[in-house]
């Protein structure tokens, strides 16, 4: 994780949510690919910003209350995602190790079904694949009442239309 860069004032709001919404990830990923792409934004560096922003919303919906929103901020040479909920307790942030992700311990290899059913379990892998998609340019604030996760787009290639 790193510090989060300077941002305008103004943030633009993609989609507010309750925990009543359904389909919540979804919306927020729909749209995130449709400002993505106003931006001028394509292919891969939509769909890793699409992928953390699923998995922050997620945890956002699954372990803090709403109501909750997506948005978009401005930043000297970058866009910043930030995912807000009504819970200011920061989540305990894993260690993540120098290889790279889910690469087997050699010790843990010939360990059978359980090391397997270990190394490949669905919960407790989202922030690495936060930290390794956006080379550790994420992160959260909080205030009183309020918990921000946030992670840098990369540079857009070529600016189409603009949010600014």
């Amino acid at each position: 994780m790193n510090a989060r860069p300077a941002t305008s004032e103004t943030p633009y709001v993609l989609w507010r949510w309750t925990s009543r919404s359904t389909n919540a990830a979804a919306t927020a990923r729909a749209a995130l690919r449709c400002a993505l792409e106003q931006l001028g934004y394509e292919g891969e560096a939509i769909g890793e910003a699409v992928l953390v922003a699923s998995e922050l919303v997620t945890n956002a919906t699954e372990h803090a209350v709403g109501p909750y929103e997506i948005r978009l901020r401005s930043a000297v040479a970058e866009w910043i995602c930030e995912i807000e909920d009504h819970d200011p307790r920061i989540p305990e942030i894993p260690p993540f190790p120098a290889v790279a992700p889910y690469v087997p311990a050699e010790p843990d290899r010939g360990g059978g079904l359980d090391a397997l059913c270990a190394l490949l379990t669905e919960r407790g892998r989202g922030l690495h694949m936060v930290q390794h998609l956006t080379q550790g340019s994420w992160g959260f604030t909080a205030d009183r009442t309020t918990k921000v996760a946030w992670f840098a787009l990369p540079p857009c290639p070529r600016e189409r239309s603009s949010l600014r």
